[in-house]
């Protein structure tokens, strides 16, 4: 869902177009994108299900960090391979205190970034409004630089993000080749520190074939999240080498990050690690059927994509010409006559009546066989204006 858009059903009587989806979707048969909305009560009850098999609910709850949250803490740094980890209450006070270490550490507050990266695209400029630092961009293609581009680019820089994957481009990944040979010009030849955003790191592991600790080994840090992929309640976390992670927890104090009580939150993360991680190459593998699928469904459609093909993790963008409005009031009634759920939100992008959803393939997509999702496209495709279904007058 994309709530930055209107939500109004134009009439201002009876339930908004917000209230109708979570409704519809939490009724729905079957869903294909995403995972099915549930209400507060019942994430309460799922995580009091849950957390019993990845802690000891009896002993205190965590107060500072001290507890549970310090036993995240150590779970991330194994699974990432790392010497420890720090918590976060969010990915953007992580990432920011991350680049204001390595940009300290350098003595230069030049950062190297990708403008289509999370730190330019959803930080409200938090890079220069808070830390004071500066963003270059050695590429501006959607994907990860090349070692030429960075052997020509003229400015020097503390440090590099890397986004896996690179999200607004598709949730695209470059080859275990390039990711290497980018981190050695980064950090032998620049001497910049390399940092990972891998929000969905986890996912990401699938396409380089690759554990996680040989994915994060490249860099000097590494921020993961806990609601994205692993359906968390939110919070993110600090990977790197012991020296780095003690002073990010000194950031994080500073920035307002050390909170007295994050135990619910610690424990939907550490749910989220157990329940998802062993799942995620299901999803992926699965989302390559997906999106065949959904190129086939669309076939008849001019100027409909699917991007990347075949996707590089579970995570991949349908593009059709349709407006969004269009696009969300044909899902809606889909779900709402058929009880089948294709998509969620649509944002239109580039050109008018050009728009774009993420499709995310897991555990409620499992049960969708190639056919079922032609099928339901098929439905999807004779609400949009302009389509009748087969079989009526004239065709």
């Amino acid at each position: 869902m994309y709530p930055n858009r209107s939500e109004s059903t134009g009439g201002g009587h009876g339930p908004s177009l917000q209230e109708r989806r979570y409704a519809a979707l939490r009724g729905c048969e079957r869903l294909l994108s995403g995972a099915r909305p549930r209400s507060m009560r019942e994430r309460l009850a799922d995580l009091a299900e849950d957390a019993g098999g990845v802690y000891d609910l009896d002993r205190r709850p965590d107060m500072y960090g001290d507890g549970v949250v310090r036993a995240l803490e150590r779970k991330v740094a194994d699974l990432l391979g790392t010497e420890d980890a720090a918590f976060f209450p969010t990915g953007t006070m992580a990432q920011q205190v991350a680049l204001r270490i390595h940009a300290e550490a350098a003595g230069l507050w030049t950062v190297a970034t990708h403008p289509l990266g999370h730190t330019e695209q959803h930080e409200r400029q938090a890079l220069s409004a808070l830390s004071g630092l500066r963003s270059v961009w050695p590429t501006a293609a959607p994907r990860l630089p090349t070692v030429a581009e960075l052997h020509a680019f003229d400015e020097p820089y503390a440090a590099m993000i890397v986004e896996l994957p690179l999200r607004e481009a598709g949730f695209v990944l470059p080859s275990w080749a390039d990711l290497l040979a980018v981190a050695a010009v980064v950090r032998e030849e620049q001497g910049a520190a390399l940092h990972l955003d891998g929000a969905r790191i986890w996912e990401s592991a699938v396409h380089f074939g690759r554990p996680l600790p040989e994915v994060a080994a490249p860099a000097d840090s590494v921020y993961v999240s806990f609601y994205k992929t692993l359906g968390g309640i939110s919070g993110a976390a600090l990977a790197g080498r012991e020296g780095f992670v003690r002073t990010a927890k000194a950031w994080r104090h500073r920035y307002g990050g050390q909170l007295f009580q994050q135990w619910p939150v610690a424990l939907s993360a550490l749910a989220g690690l157990d329940r998802e991680l062993p799942r995620l190459a299901g999803y992926v593998t699965h989302a390559r059927t997906v999106a065949a699928a959904l190129a086939e469904g669309f076939a008849a459609v001019p100027g409909a994509r699917v991007h990347p093909a075949p996707p590089h993790t579970h995570q991949f963008q349908l593009w059709l010409p349709y407006s969004p409005e269009e696009l969300d009031t044909a899902g809606l009634r889909l779900v709402e006559e058929t009880g089948a759920a294709l998509f969620g939100g649509w944002r239109e992008r580039g050109l008018p009546g050009l728009s774009m959803t993420e499709v995310t393939v897991a555990a409620d997509a499992l049960e969708w066989t190639e056919k079922d999702v032609v099928e339901a496209v098929a439905a999807f495709v004779a609400l949009l204006p302009g389509r009748r279904p087969q079989g009526a007058d004239g065709d």
